[in-house]
């Protein structure tokens, strides 16, 4: 059986802690499909990559200010965990998963997902959800674990999102940060219009 979790854990552990900017606010777990992804003979799959924020690259914006939470307004300096374009062992790993867990169809949506006030209630192409919920987990074990205060010596929220901060994306948040880390940023979510 595939541990998944524990796979992206390990490397995304390695991947944060080889991080010393001082000014990090933020971490961003991003989580996007994309029609033009492929891989395994499936298109509108989903990849997933890690990256961070600082201060300086947000000019020390006010907490709640869209400039810091905005995903559109960071650096975006992308490390690769799933990337369906060069493919790599996690991206195998978790199609193979998808495989061994019954998950087939990957990248199908439903063309009705939307309720009657025109509010997106779906949950992304299929394997998207699965995808972010693995993402979510393993960083709630990151932060449970400590690991993220201490090599920042400080709390750092990590936002599980893709482009939109689509519904699933923030409750992919809050369970992404158990000691409420991202507070911070469900408020400002909620008064944004990038949400």
């Amino acid at each position: 059986m595939i541990n998944i979790e524990a796979v992206f854990y390990e490397k995304i552990k390695k991947i944060i802690t080889s991080w010393y900017e001082d000014e990090i606010y933020a971490i961003s777990f991003f989580v996007n499909s994309n029609e033009a992804y492929s891989f395994r003979g499936f298109s509108n799959v989903s990849n997933f990559s890690v990256s961070y924020n600082t201060e300086e690259d947000c000019d020390y914006a006010d907490d709640l200010d869209e400039d810091r939470w905005n995903y559109a307004c960071w650096r975006q300096d992308e490390i690769p965990i799933v990337d369906t374009y060069d493919g790599n062992e996690e991206t195998e790993l978790l199609f193979d998963w998808y495989k061994e867990n019954g998950i087939d169809n990957l990248g199908y949506e439903e063309d009705d997902c939307y309720n009657d006030d025109g509010e997106y209630t779906g949950k992304g192409p299929v394997g998207h959800y699965e995808l972010l919920t693995i993402a979510a987990n393993v960083a709630n074990r990151l932060q449970k674990e400590g690991v993220i205060s201490n090599h920042f010596n400080k709390q750092i929220p990590i936002i599980v999102h893709g482009l939109e901060y689509a519904w699933y994306d923030i409750e992919a948040t809050k369970r992404a940060n158990p000691n409420g880390e991202a507070d911070l940023f469900l408020e400002a979510a909620e008064g944004l219009e990038f949400i």
